[in-house]
């Protein structure tokens, strides 16, 4: 093995090391004071998911870098001796499927058991979910692989007859080929009907894939378009509701007083939903509450929180004061760095995607002149446009949950984060992570080009029988951008009015 790759494996191992301590920091630090020391199952395969998740989308840089390796090669057995990257993609995305689809729901329902059932009993009821979730899912997708699992490629058929090897080469734009006088290359002069369909059948590893990346694009295509203008609105919107100043202590204990009311009828709405669940009537109603119940808790702790940023107190009050100005000032640079990000996204897709021709390669470009000036830059501006698609999913997917009954709302909170929080949101980011690839490997379709993840989620994927039209007719990146209009418009319709605490709410009856 070349130097060059020798480098890149060792990057690698440092890389997976790395994401392996910084997950478990954040495990450490955002679990809950009720899952210390206990709920270890759960814990492992948080930290195993989200290493799946940063490491897959780390490895599409790293695609690029190993195509890079061969491309100076003196020999053209060179490109023998680099990762077998095709390989590597599809070992990164079974795991992630068996984690999303077997392994995670496995932990959820074991974690959320009933805590006074024994744990053999727990392990039961758990298994008892996931083997009929994967007979399921084994029967749908080796039915599916059976009817449809076949590749159509479009194919030219070309032919041109032989001729003698010429005494010297003369070529221009009217004589493309060799030989004398008014003569076309075959190929050059092919005409349309010539085309032809090439069929072939997929492997399996690819068509589960496929099916995965075809379910995380469209949560990708909902929670991404959202996020993409939520997040750093988000972000910029916060600073314009900040408390511009420190409350009396009159107004604080007023406050204080409302929301301890609001908190006492919180309590006593759960306890109600604790002793309907002991008996054993779940319903639909039932979830309804319990999801109106956690919302509202939410909205509560968040009250609570502007509450005391209003009223710092304790020997260190001015510091704190300034520490909230300084954070809020933090959010709205973040905000208009993340607002650049997200028009360049929104831009480079209108672009370069849904215009055909495109009237640019953008970011491409841009990205292969940051190589030029130094080797991984590039690449470092890649893997952040990459990872910002992820995190304008999980801004998306927290905006809807507290706007649309049907999603449950799991927050994720530096101290204050349950087991099922975490295990759901890396759940979210493992099943969306297949797509963004698949989005980014399309989008800098120039930068990524001979890769082995252009291979597989773009000629592949895109020409997979009853699938190929969704790519075709750009289905995901249009429903991606009339989102992200729709949520900008209605930052700009109702963003500037401030959330007000919440007052009395109503459980269904």
């Amino acid at each position: 093995m070349g130097d060059f790759n020798l480098a890149l494996v060792i990057v690698a191992i440092v890389v997976c090391v790395l994401v392996f301590i910084f997950n478990v920091y954040l495990l450490v630090n955002y679990q809950h004071p009720d899952d210390v020391n206990q709920a270890y199952f759960p814990k492992f395969v948080v930290v195993l998911g989200l290493s799946v998740a940063a490491i897959s989308i780390l490895m599409l840089p790293a695609d690029v870098a190993n195509r890079q390796a061969c491309r100076h090669a003196i020999y053209s057995g060179a490109c023998n001796l680099t990762l077998p990257m095709k390989e590597l993609w599809l070992i990164v995305y079974i795991v992630d499927a068996v984690l999303v689809f077997f392994v995670i729901p496995f932990a959820m329902f074991y974690y959320e058991g009933d805590q006074d059932k024994s744990v053999a009993k727990r392990i039961k009821s758990a298994l008892l979910w996931v083997v009929t979730t994967a007979i399921v899912c084994g029967l749908v997708l080796g039915i599916l692989y059976g009817l449809i699992g076949k590749v159509d490629f479009t194919v030219r058929h070309l032919s041109s007859s032989a001729t003698n090897f010429p005494n010297t080469w003369d070529f221009s734009s009217s004589q493309p080929c060799i030989g004398s006088g008014f003569h076309q290359c075959s190929a050059y002069s092919a005409s349309a009907s010539s085309e032809k369909t090439w069929t072939m059948r997929t492997t399996f590893p690819e068509y589960v894939v496929a099916l995965a990346t075809i379910v995380g694009s469209v949560l990708f295509s909902i929670f991404g378009g959202v996020g993409i203008a939520c997040l750093p609105l988000g972000l910029i919107f916060s600073f314009i509701w900040r408390p511009k100043a420190v409350i009396t202590r009159s107004e604080y204990i007023k406050e204080a007083t409302e929301l301890g009311k609001k908190a006492r009828e919180l309590k006593k709405a759960a306890d109600a939903l604790h002793q309907e669940e002991r008996s054993g009537s779940k319903g639909r109603k039932w979830r309804k509450n319990v999801k109106t119940v956690e919302k509202e808790l939410l909205l509560l702790e968040d009250d609570v929180k502007v509450l005391e940023e209003m009223y710092p107190h304790g020997e260190q009050a001015e510091t704190t004061w300034a520490l909230t100005v300084l954070g809020y000032l933090a959010k709205l640079v973040l905000g208009i760095l993340g607002l650049i990000v997200s028009v360049a996204w929104v831009a480079h897709i209108v672009i370069y995607l849904l215009i055909d021709p495109p009237l640019s390669s953008f970011l491409n470009e841009i990205f292969i002149k940051l190589d030029d000036i130094w080797g991984l830059l590039g690449t470092a501006a890649f893997a952040f446009f990459c990872f910002y698609l992820l995190l304008a999913v999980i801004a998306g997917e927290m905006m809807l949950g507290l706007r649309l009954v049907f999603i449950t709302i799991h927050p994720m909170k530096w101290g204050a984060t349950l087991m099922n929080s975490f295990l759901f949101n890396v759940g979210l980011i493992l099943l969306c992570s297949i797509s963004v690839i698949q989005f980014c490997a399309t989008a800098f379709g120039y930068y990524a080009q001979a890769t082995a993840a252009q291979e597989i989620f773009g000629h592949t994927l895109q020409s997979l029988r009853g699938i190929k039209y969704l790519y075709k007719y750009n289905v995901f990146q249009i429903a991606f951008i009339a989102l992200a209009c729709i949520t900008f418009l209605y930052y700009v319709a109702f963003g500037w009015k401030k959330r007000k605490p919440s007052g009395r709410f109503h459980l269904s009856t």
